[in-house]
This record gives structure tokens, sequence and C-alpha cells, in this order.
């Protein structure tokens, strides 16, 4: 990555505006940074972080001041889950081409607190960005996409030296999500282009005669795009309601089954629709309980789990996985040993396994996943009885 490629300078409103292209695994590209702020002498440093990723690479304890319990019942733990793996999958790339992950922005970040400049964080929130994303995905994209993310980020080890030069054009949303991106272009959309748009919306209303902006290089050209058009913030900060199939799908499947067991009993009699109900209560609370049993989840969180299934697979604002995850977290709560070792834990299958936060975390997963599975087993078991 040559320096003279990656320091591009723009003229807007009697400002000057340096815009520093980073690969996010690049020592190179650390030192860069910190040479071109130390050389201009900016008022402000734009860096390509929102809040929540500026604690992340700062704060490195915030782990320990999680409470999962409340992740869950707040219905969050697919994002977390989903940041985590990011997390993982940046982690894993630093260490195998021996860099810190987000050097770059360090740098950046002590380098303008040393100079007085003032640090403006310029990019989307993280958390508008997945939910904007996950929100303009239909069904089977979705599915697609999370199998896509598991198999990238657990194949990080295959990743060769030759294939650090494709890393150097993506941030740390896209570096997770590389091959993803490739084979879901769709996707492009919320975490590049958006961003590229909310980047230089915040990069081109910063307040200084000199501004040094620090963005990963792939957002370069994106960026100098629309450093002059007028950008609607409120709208890329937005995110969409979920659709009305989303929002109705749930109670019309709820009112589907429900009116199986009543045409049983209108066709077959009320012993064939106790049958229905009895078997549709066993087949989803046994699948309930097989993905507790699959994360060797406490004894009485496969019961628990098991228990709710018939329930809460009737009823929309709740699910198996919830309340496994709540009692799992009740009964095992995480130690402080457990939040200490996260980061180091979330980097192998073992330790994103053995981990109680990481563990709850897929056993709401899992179990939501096999409850579902059940459902679309008992389904054909119960139209036997007509």
């Amino acid at each position: 990555m040559h320096a003279e490629n990656n320091v591009h300078r723009l003229s807007l409103n009697g400002r000057e505006i340096v815009l520093v292209g980073t690969a996010h695994v690049s020592w190179e590209s650390a030192d860069l940074v910190e040479r071109v702020i130390a050389e201009e002498k900016p008022d402000v440093v734009c860096v390509e972080l929102c809040k929540t990723r500026f604690d992340a690479i700062t704060q490195k304890d915030r782990w320990q001041e999680m409470d999962i319990i409340k992740v869950i019942r707040e219905k969050r733990t697919s994002l977390l889950l989903f940041q985590l793996l990011m997390v993982s999958f940046q982690k894993k790339i630093a260490e195998k081409f021996g860099i810190k992950p987000g050097e770059e922005m360090l740098r950046a970040i002590s380098k303008a607190d040393a100079s007085g400049a003032r640090l403006v964080l310029a990019d989307r929130g993280i958390r508008v960005t997945l939910l904007r994303t996950w929100r303009m995905m239909s069904f089977w994209s979705k599915s697609k996409f999370l199998s896509e993310v598991m198999l990238s980020l657990f194949g990080a080890e295959e990743i060769t030296k030759e294939e650090i030069e494709k890393l150097k054009q993506h941030d740390m949303l896209e570096l997770a999500l590389q091959t993803v991106g490739e084979k879901m272009p769709s996707i492009k959309i919320t975490l590049i282009d958006e961003r590229d748009e909310y980047l230089a919306h915040m990069i081109g209303r910063a307040e200084g005669k000199k501004i040094v902006a620090v963005v990963g290089a792939g957002h370069v050209p994106g960026i100098i795009k629309n450093m002059d058009r007028h950008i609607d913030l409120e709208e890329l900060d937005q995110i969409p309601p979920p659709s009305l199939w989303a929002r109705t799908a749930g109670w019309g499947f709820s009112a589907a089954i429900v009116g199986l067991f009543i045409a049983g009993f209108f066709f077959s009699g009320g012993r064939a629709s106790m049958n229905m109900i009895l078997w549709w209560a066993a087949i989803t609370a046994a699948c309930s309980g097989m993905g507790a049993l699959i994360l060797l989840a406490h004894p009485v969180t496969i019961l628990t789990s098991a228990m709710a299934a018939p329930i809460t697979t009737l009823h929309p604002l709740i699910a198996a996985g919830w309340v496994a995850g709540l009692t799992e977290a009740t009964i095992r709560k995480p130690q402080v040993k457990d939040f200490l070792n996260l980061t180091s834990d979330i980097t192998t299958l073992k330790g994103f396994f053995c981990n109680k936060i990481t563990r709850i975390l897929l056993l709401v997963a899992v179990v939501n996943l096999t409850t579902s599975i059940g459902t679309f087993v008992a389904i054909p078991v119960m139209m036997r009885f007509f």
C-alpha cells in the first residue's frame, strides 16, 4: 500500500480536507496515519468509527459491564452475537498478520489528542447499519446471509498472505462480510454506499480549516463522489419498520395453527383435535429441548425450553430461545473470568462454545432455530388426524 496513492487532498468551502485511505490490517497504514496527522497539524481529525466501535477499541474492559439478562430481555442477542462474530473474525485476521485490531484508528485518536485536534466520529452507528441491512433483506436473503456469514467467519484460518491485498480495501464491517458481499451485492447499498454518503456528510461539515479524515481505502471514491452532494442524514439514520409481512406473519401463523386444532374438532371430533394438540406439544417441545441439549445447557434450562415451546410457538411476541437464555443466564450466571476472557475466547469455535456469555447467545439462537424446525415437522403430523 503506497502512501502517495492513499492520501487525497480536497478543497471545500475554503477548507482543506486530507483523506487518508487505510488498510485495516496493515502496519504501513497505521504509520501513514500517524505521519500525516503530525505533518498536517489539522484542526479536526475525523475517524471512520461510531460511538459503539470507538468504545470497542478504546475501552478494553467494556465487556465486564455487560448485563446478559438485560440483553436477552431487550431482544438484542442476535445483534450482540453478530458483533462478537465480526470482532472474532477481525481479531483472527489481525493476529495472523501481526497487527492489533483497529491500530490505525487508535493511532489517529492518540495523535489527535496529543496535537489538540478535535476528534469527530464520522461513521454511522453500527446498530443502524446492521438493522437497515437486515430489514431490507427478504426471508431467503436473510437465510443465505446468515449461512454465508458463519462460513466466512469460521473460515478465517484459510486466508493466505496473498489475500491480504483484497482485505486492504475493506473496513471492519466489510472485512467480516467480504465474501458475503460478493455473493449478495444487494447488501452493498447499506454496508458501503450509504456509509460513503454518511462519511462524506460528516467529514464535509466538520468545523475546521484543515481536516484529516482516516477512512478505509474502499470508502475513498464514494466519499469524494458524495462530498459536494446534499445528504439527508435523518433518512440514513432511520431504521425501517418491519415489513407488513413480518408484522403480520407471526400472528397469521399462530391463527392458522389454532385454526387447525378447531378444524380437527369439527371435522374429525374432539379426540382427533386433542391428538393434534398433544402431537404439536410433543414435537415442538422435543425440538426445543434438543436445541438446548446440543448446547449442553443446564437440565433445568432444557426442561424449561421444552415446556415453553408449545406456548411460544403460538405467540409471536415470545420465543423459546429467550426463555432458555434467561433460564441459563440465571442458573449459570457468567463469571468475571468469562468477561475477561471474552475477547480471546471468541477467536476459536471451542472458546465460543465454552465461554458462558457466547454460549448463552448461541443457546438463544439454536433453541429458536430448532423450535422453528419443530413447528414445520409438527404440521404434517397433525394433518394426518383429519
